[in-house]
């Protein structure tokens, strides 16, 4: 494969030599263990019947083993498809219940529960972010499928259109926008989520031979601001800017320490149609779903990129390696933070997993892997490949800034001591006083050293432990002795000086 990998890149003029580049990428060398680490998974709801009809301790069961899984494999983010189709998995004053929940659009659940409340307290309690995915312009997957009359369209059906089978709300309809701003900031003022995510779509994949019928938007929205046939698709562009800068402003003003992320189409521009595109040869996402993504990066909307780089390394179209290199230049010098969305079960058939994780390691800050299904059902061995070659500790996640700019360190621990109860098992526990607000302890990190090592939180291979709980059962140690460093964690990820405590066992 080595040999395949070269003869592409030589083809596409990125090498001179193979040694040079395989190197630089790290491909000829070994995993680098990162502390900090973009370790997320998507949880699609949509065309999905696994928690249909299911009791409340039923549909509890399903997500607390899925979260339970993911930590097991240490990652640290899950994006949860909270709005796929104009619908909740949350409890709503602004949309129907969704029937990838109940089983039919608008119906209550069998018992009341709220999915998104019971998974942001699992990920939370597991040291894991939360981040609630919401699709903003689909109505409806099948646009012949019954609607509830509680749905956005059933009350403004003047503001959607039909375009190749699929029910779009208008991007160019500001009265769409507002109602899609007014889902956003329920959200966010309603659930302590640590992100709002938006996936690729925008305005919808275009269908061969079929225009998007947003003539009447034009005429009113478009055509009285100067935009012609021939600049409409600027007009569309501007109409998802809009979109994207105003959610930014809703998020910041009531939550400034709630991230904006999106995960666009993995290809930005060819080369053909611009000299600063990829080397590619696909659809893309300024022209042809008018998604100005580096714009958004530019003007500091968007607080992280995850660009769906799903093709494998050598791909005649869209080659991994090329978007891999040119989304990481692209972004260099924005603050928005750059991660790589991977495709399970393209990478494994294509046998690829260790030469992308090994240059996502090199040109990201991490990974968002699609969809969580094929983790679930460990699709070719991928549990035991991630767990025991590339995330076989916790990570935490990169620092971030809000638009307060850097935070400061969370407080140190206080105190800490140990205790042991009538089976003579050990635990751990400590204390934590901070101020109100998202710059205090969100987290706490736990490193356990061995008599004869120094103790440094640098060191990645003794994290043993990231959640919110403030104690920590010792397990089956051997005998000798041990120091303990504890740091508490913020919102932004920042860590504070640690706290150390040493036992002989």
């Amino acid at each position: 494969m080595k040999k395949h990998l070269f003869l592409g890149l030589l083809s596409l003029g990125l090498l001179t030599s193979s040694c040079s580049l395989l190197d630089k990428v790290g491909l000829n060398g070994k995993n680098k263990y990162q502390k900090r680490e973009m370790r997320g998974v998507w949880l699609p709801t949509i065309y999905r019947n696994d928690y249909m009809g299911l009791s409340r301790a039923e549909g509890q069961k399903v997500l607390k083993e899925r979260i339970a899984l993911l930590k097991s494999l240490n990652c640290n983010v899950v994006l949860f498809q909270v709005r796929a189709e104009g619908d909740a998995f949350y409890r709503s004053q602004t949309e129907p219940w969704s029937k990838y929940f109940t089983g039919e659009q608008g119906k209550s659940p069998i018992e009341d529960w709220d999915p998104l409340a019971f998974v942001i307290g699992e990920c939370h309690k597991n040291g894991m972010e939360l981040h609630a995915w919401i699709n903003p312009y689909r109505g409806a997957a099948n646009a012949l499928a019954p609607r509830s009359s509680e749905h956005l369209s059933s009350k403004h059906p003047d503001w959607f259109v039909t375009y190749n089978k699929q029910l779009i709300l208008d991007p160019g309809n500001p009265k769409g926008r507002t109602h899609l701003l007014r889902v956003a900031k329920e959200i966010v003022d309603g659930y302590d989520i640590d992100a709002l995510h938006l996936d690729d779509y925008f305005y919808p994949y275009p269908a061969e031979g079929l225009d998007f019928p947003d003539s009447v938007s034009f005429r009113e929205y478009g055509i009285p601001f100067g935009y012609t046939e021939e600049t409409k698709g600027d007009w569309r562009r501007k109409n998802v800017n809009s979109f994207i800068r105003d959610l930014h402003d809703v998020i910041a003003y009531s939550k400034p320490w709630v991230r904006l992320g999106i995960s666009p189409f993995g290809i930005y521009r060819n080369k053909a149609s611009h000299p600063s595109g990829s080397q590619t040869k696909g659809l893309q996402n300024y022209d042809d779903l008018y998604a100005d993504v580096l714009l958004w990066a530019k003007k500091g909307w968007v607080d992280y990129i995850a660009p769906q780089i799903y093709w494998n390394i050598g791909h005649p179209t869209a080659d991994h390696l090329e978007l891999a290199f040119w989304w990481n230049k692209a972004l260099k010098k924005k603050k928005t933070q750059f991660f790589i969305g991977q495709d399970i079960k393209r990478t494994m058939d294509g046998n690829q997993l260790d030469d992308k994780m090994k240059l996502s390691q090199e040109l990201s800050q991490g990974n968002i892997y699609w969809p969580a299904d094929e983790l679930v059902r460990n699709y070719k061995g991928i549990d035991e490949q991630l767990k025991n070659n590339y995330q076989p500790y916790p990570a935490l996640l990169p620092e971030w800034q809000g638009i307060l700019g850097k935070s400061p360190k969370p407080r140190p621990v206080d105190d800490a001591w140990f205790s042991t109860d009538d089976n003579n098992a050990v635990s751990l526990q400590w204390s934590h006083s901070d101020i109100e607000g998202p710059d205090q302890a969100r987290f706490f990190a736990l490193y356990i050293f061995p008599d004869g090592v120094k103790p440094s939180i640098k060191k990645v291979e003794y994290l043993k432990s990231i959640s919110n709980d403030s104690s920590y059962e010792l397990g089956n140690l051997a005998h000798g002795r041990y120091t303990i460093l504890i740091t508490a964690i913020n919102r932004f990820w920042r860590e504070s000086k640690p706290f150390s405590i040493s036992i002989d066992i």
